[in-house]
């Protein structure tokens, strides 16, 4: 079974632009390619695990958040993430499928063959960090985004992610 780890995508991978459909706009937070880069050298499968209420609420299409994954794709480099989950649903419509549910985490699991308890999940918001450990993850929470109180039940907090792919490569548990 793989390891694996998975990304919130706003405010973690990229620059939050709230319900940004244009992919011209994204911009990836700074070391977030290299971050990724070191993780995939050490053989982890990674995965962006996405609430996309925008959707939901009709201000952005399916289409206009694909091209945007599409953007964060092309500038993290070919072949860096295996593959996008996102939920469209509103917050009150579908707890299921949202994070803070590990549904989007398990469906991964399930279709790449992904062992959670070597994998991690990493994200700037409360909602995040309760998805990786529901799933039985690590959690890892990057302050600076919109929530900046780290939750207590995260694993490792850190400011940016080249600190938390050093903390996840440290962890020697996981072979």
């Amino acid at each position: 079974m793989q390891k694996a780890v998975f990304f919130d995508r706003d405010d973690t991978l990229i620059v939050n632009i709230p319900y940004n459909g244009d992919p011209d706009r994204v911009e990836l937070l700074p070391g977030a390619q290299e971050a990724c880069r070191q993780l995939k050298r050490q053989k982890y499968s990674l995965f962006i695990i996405s609430n996309q209420s925008g959707v939901g609420r009709g201000l952005i299409t399916p289409e206009q958040v694909k091209a945007v994954n599409d953007r964060v794709l092309e500038l993290l480099g070919d072949d860096i993430i295996s593959d996008v989950f996102c939920c469209f649903d509103l917050p009150d419509d579908s707890p299921d499928c949202r994070k803070p549910s590990n549904k989007m985490i398990c469906s991964a699991a399930e279709k790449y063959n992904i062992d959670l308890s070597r994998s991690f999940m990493i994200g700037d918001k409360p909602s995040d960090i309760q998805a990786g450990i529901n799933a039985g993850c690590a959690a890892i929470f990057i302050t600076g985004g919109a929530d900046t109180k780290a939750p207590i039940s995260a694993d490792f907090v850190t400011d940016n992610l080249l600190s938390a792919a050093a903390w996840i490569i440290s962890q020697k548990g996981d072979e």
